[in-house]
């Protein structure tokens, strides 16, 4: 697989350069304004790590649950060893079993606001200054988009390596809205998913960037990003099978060649010894903070609590629950999960690779205690699969368009394909975002289809009236004072 660096790019900045990506960045400003800027549920306890070292300077995270309601629980043994529920580890530290990774995204954003409101404060205004605030969260939101966003444009980097640019951003803005992201993107920013598909998406981009000869130093900062990458959400651990299956083709390669097993490794040792070290350095946040927090740095914590799945997977459920099916609730995947076999087809190394992630990922979240999502929209465990989507999504706008001759109608057709897809997904977010699409629990689709026709528009338009009069009325003060 040949590298696609452009000429006077450094391996690791994102090109700029193309019109599409202006466009890109066009709508991700124009989406701003629809970020809310709200933690709870999840996201009190991905939010706590950052607020509490930023602000109490530890993590003890007393303020960020309140309420016996929501707080953790701990699974600890007694001295019968029977299992019981703590609240509190046996280092003296609130449990929390959430990821690190993301509050290790958001805090530059936080402190700096932090830092700011301490200015003001020493400058006589009156603003609490304990990372609950407005502003506080305005800063996590803001960086959730961001990241997101960011995502998004190194998907769309990587997909227009084996597609035409137009596909790789109409795949990139039809998963961007036509999917679960947008919800975890916008309306709960303080989750983890839309750092998490930032992090894949930087992970395969920097990957196949520096595929075609990758230095030491590259095989170091990819074990970085990897090691992040984890941090942010354990699952992601499945897409090292990427450079896993790197060192196993290389190793092939090298033997043909040489015929000697000591010399296959004395090529490979040096590069994997790197990675893999890096990947131990970028994952020592999580470490670190099990150890303070659990007294252990490979705590398992809740997930250890529920049993798993082994004996039954939902692998039908995970697809086509009529509750959080996959491809019920998000039926653009079905689309994306297709274009990877067309993908293998293409690109045989590469469409092995993503097939082997999705499959793996597919498979770790079926015997999930809670591979529903519980509180979910969609099944949201597979936002972090973003940018496989986004290739496997281009491949096959591509591949249907070559069906006909007429290009130019092709390509109305899928665009028309497209439209429909975001304008229902949003319809559902909609729906979600004001309680008429259950959050947990049963959907019922029959009431979910009326909703979409007869509730939805009604809604739109008397919002927008209700804006218009507004801002005619603000106008009218305006001109009389």
């Amino acid at each position: 697989m040949s590298s696609t660096e452009s000429v006077g790019t450094p391996a690791g900045v994102p090109s700029l350069s193309s019109r599409a990506t202006w466009l890109l960045i066009a709508l991700f400003i124009l989406t701003i304004p629809f970020t809310s800027a709200r933690v709870r549920g999840d996201g009190i306890g991905y939010y706590a790590y950052a607020r509490s070292l930023i602000v109490d300077h530890n993590l003890q995270f007393k303020g960020d649950w309140k309420g016996a309601g929501s707080e953790p629980a701990v699974v600890v043994r007694d001295s019968h060893g029977l299992s019981v529920n703590s609240h509190i580890t046996k280092t003296g530290h609130i449990a929390n079993y959430f990821a690190v990774g993301p509050a290790l995204l958001w805090s530059p954003f936080i402190a700096a606001t932090h830092a700011g409101i301490l200015l003001l404060r020493h400058m006589g205004y009156s603003i609490a200054a304990d990372g609950h605030g407005h502003a506080y969260l305005l800063a996590m939101a803001f960086a959730t988009a961001l990241y997101g966003f960011i995502g998004l444009l190194l998907s769309f980097q990587l997909a227009r390596a084996f597609t035409g640019e137009k596909w790789a951003l109409l795949a990139a803005v039809t998963i961007w809205l036509a999917s679960s992201l947008p919800v975890y993107m916008y309306v709960d920013p303080s989750w983890a998913h839309a750092p998490s598909a930032f992090a894949v998406a930087w992970f395969l981009w920097y990957w196949h960037r520096t595929n075609a000869h990758r230095t030491r130093v590259q095989w170091m900062i990819l074990g970085l990003i990897s090691g992040l990458m984890c941090d942010i959400y354990f699952a992601n651990a499945v897409f090292l099978l990427v450079p896993i299956l790197d060192f196993i083709s290389e190793g092939r390669t090298t033997f043909h060649e040489n015929a000697s097993w000591l010399g296959t490794l004395k090529r490979a040792l040096p590069s994997l010894f790197i990675y893999f070290g890096a990947l131990l350095i970028g994952f020592l946040p999580t470490l670190a903070v099990r150890q303070i927090i659990f007294g252990n740095p490979l705590a398992a914590a809740a997930y250890a609590s529920r049993p798993w799945q082994w004996e039954s997977p939902k692998f039908w459920s995970i697809l086509f629950s009529s509750s959080r099916g996959l491809f019920v609730c998000t039926p653009v995947l079905t689309l994306a999960v297709a274009g990877l076999f067309f993908l293998r087809r293409k690109q045989p190394a590469l469409g092995n690779r993503l097939l082997a992630c999705t499959a793996a990922f597919y498979a770790l979240i079926s015997v999930y205690p809670w591979w529903d999502g519980v509180a979910s929209f969609g099944n949201r465990f597979f936002i972090s699969l973003t940018p496989v989507f986004v290739v496997g999504l281009a491949v096959t706008f591509e591949k249907f368009t070559n069906v006909w001759r007429d290009q130019r109608r092709a390509t109305r057709r899928v665009v028309a394909v497209a439209a429909v897809l975001i304008v229902w997904n949003l319809g559902l977010v909609y729906q979600w975002s004001n309680g008429l699409f259950p959050n947990v629990g049963p959907v019922y689709w029959r009431e979910v289809v009326y909703n979409q026709i007869r509730v939805v528009p009604g809604d739109l338009l008397r919002n927008m009236g209700s804006l218009a009069a507004h801002v005619s009325n603000d106008s009218a003060r305006s001109a009389d004072e």
